[in-house]
């Protein structure tokens, strides 16, 4: 055991990979349907850091990897978090935001009466909500390490209590939801009413429903691209594109009637093909404004995105990543794959330009102090700076010849490395300070976190949903996006099979970690005298 402390104290480099590769091995291990993922890389850290005291990390590496993940988790809900802050997204921000404050307010007088120090009250708030970037405001407000162990404490519960809250609340309120609707559906339609005769393609669309669109056209026993000029006759065929079954049967009522196959067994002039979305250039333009091979005629009609089937229109942007579906001349295929790029190897690939500009920006928004009248000046910090700036730029999504945006695999990569390095850093630094006070406190803190944690979820839960009547989807995403965990959405998203949890978690995640992290270092220039 000597010479493994003695060898761990020596090579720290060592000693941060063993504590993220058992870390993640743990983190897989599931008992009761429960695994603390990646939150096991911390535990792993701290008996590293307890059985060798000298194994501390120092320099920025922790830093650095807690900026890659928030900066992952802006750049990918930036849309999503905006979108949150108008309509019915800000009761669901205020109710997040009011159950945070009531977690603090617990935490703050629970430590109060048992005389817990302040540092590991602002790391058990910290814990329970399973914030990395409150932890880290927190570390950097008390100077020490502190909050580290209340941090440490508290995180167990901070990610199997809200999992146990929404099991028991989903078996009382028994919710049902709708099944997950399709977003894309095509119909072959022949023409058998025109408003006048010779009617040209153009002015026929212009009186089809909403968000219905026409990929090919059928004359004369051949498929044509579809030409706002063509003149349609009595007995031509339509195929058309639409987010919903119920517009694709109003047109069909519309215009004649359903003829599925007439126009897709026919490939002889123009096929369907489906491209890789790979090249930079392309991504951040919207549809109506993105360039096309010279002299290619073509018509995208299917946009998948992830798991999602979308139906284009002129104002998506296309993500690298993305598989679309165009209609095109047998003839352009190979350059319009070309045009497109057309390889699965992007996914893993961003522009390191933007993503260093990005965190730079990200870093100086954290620097600039804000006074708070009354108390002294805080900043956003390594936490909300960086996390803010992505949140924009993740809206913006492309700034000139600058794309903000990365695959999903890349930025899932990109922040899940960056938490895996910070929690590592963290866990080894505090593995002594961790025993020590574990031996003395540990129940206490214990319960005080779990506490915290309740107080939080429960005021969401039974305010959202009795007082507020929220949909229980909705509700779910909410609580997930206030305690913050990602463990705890999958698990939201197992009992409510619908998007919504995600959009919720997307809309409450980013201004939960921010009010967190404005939150605690108010409090220490408040109870240290700034």
């Amino acid at each position: 055991m000597d010479f493994i402390s003695d060898l761990l104290g020596t090579q720290p480099i060592l000693t941060l990979f063993l504590a993220v590769g058992l870390g993640y091995a743990v983190g897989q291990i599931t008992v009761l349907g429960f695994s603390l993922g990646i939150g096991a890389v911390l535990f792993v850290g701290l008996f590293l850091g307890a059985i060798a005291p000298k194994a501390t990390i120092s320099g920025p590496i922790g830093l650095i990897g807690l900026i890659m993940f928030l900066y992952g988790i802006g750049i990918l809900y930036g849309r999503q978090f905006f979108e949150g802050l108008k309509g019915a997204g800000l009761v669901y921000n205020l109710l997040a935001l009011v159950a945070v404050a009531a977690g603090l307010a617990v935490a703050l007088g629970l430590g109060a009466a048992f005389d817990v120090k302040l540092g590991h009250t602002l790391g058990l708030f910290a814990g329970s909500m399973t914030s990395t970037a409150t932890l880290q405001a927190a570390l950097d407000t008390m100077k020490n390490s502190e909050p580290s162990i209340g941090y440490s404490v508290a995180y167990p519960f901070g990610v199997i209590g809200p999992i146990l809250c929404f099991y028991f609340m989903t078996r009382k309120v028994q919710p049902t939801f709708p099944p997950k609707p399709a977003r894309f559906h095509m119909g072959e339609i022949t023409i058998e009413n025109l408003p006048d005769a010779g009617a040209k393609l153009g002015k026929l669309m212009a009186t089809l429903p909403a968000r219905v669109q026409v990929s090919s056209v059928r004359q004369e026993h051949r498929n044509r691209l579809p030409d706002p000029a063509i003149e349609l006759r009595r007995g031509d065929a339509l195929m058309v594109a639409a987010d919903t079954a119920a517009a694709i049967q109003e047109t069909a009522a519309m215009l004649g009637r359903l003829d599925p196959g007439r126009i897709a067994k026919d490939r002889a002039d123009v096929n369907y093909q489906r491209f890789f979305v790979s090249k930079q250039n392309l991504c951040g333009v919207p549809l109506g404004d993105l360039p096309m091979p010279a002299g290619v005629a073509a018509q995208i009609i299917h946009v998948r995105r992830y798991d999602v089937d979308l139906v284009p229109s002129p104002d998506l942007m296309l993500e690298v990543g993305d598989r679309i579906g165009v209609i095109v001349a047998n003839e352009d295929v190979a350059k319009l794959r070309a045009h497109f790029g057309d390889t699965v190897k992007s996914t893993g690939d961003f522009s390191y330009v933007s993503l260093g500009f990005g965190m730079v920006l990200g870093v100086l928004l954290g620097l600039i102090p804000i006074p708070i009248p009354g108390v002294g000046t805080v900043t956003l910090g390594i936490g909300g700076g960086p996390l803010i700036v992505a949140l924009i730029l993740g809206r913006l999504r492309r700034t000139g010849p600058i794309s903000w945006v990365m695959p999903l695999p890349a930025n899932i990569v990109l922040r899940n490395f960056g938490l895996t390095l910070f929690l590592a850093t963290v866990g080894i630094n505090s593995g002594q300070a961790f025993v020590r006070t574990v031996a003395s406190q540990g129940p206490l803190l214990l319960i005080i976190g779990a506490l915290v944690l309740l107080t939080t979820v429960a005021i969401v839960l039974l305010v959202g949903y009795y007082v507020l009547k929220l949909p229980y989807d909705d509700l779910l995403g909410v609580a997930s996006g206030a305690t913050g965990n990602p463990a705890i959405l999958v698990y939201a998203t197992r009992m409510a099979p619908t998007e919504r949890p995600d959009i919720g978690y997307a809309m409450i995640f980013p201004s939960a970690t921010i009010v967190k992290v404005v939150a605690v270092q108010i409090i220490g220039l408040i109870f240290l005298g700034g």
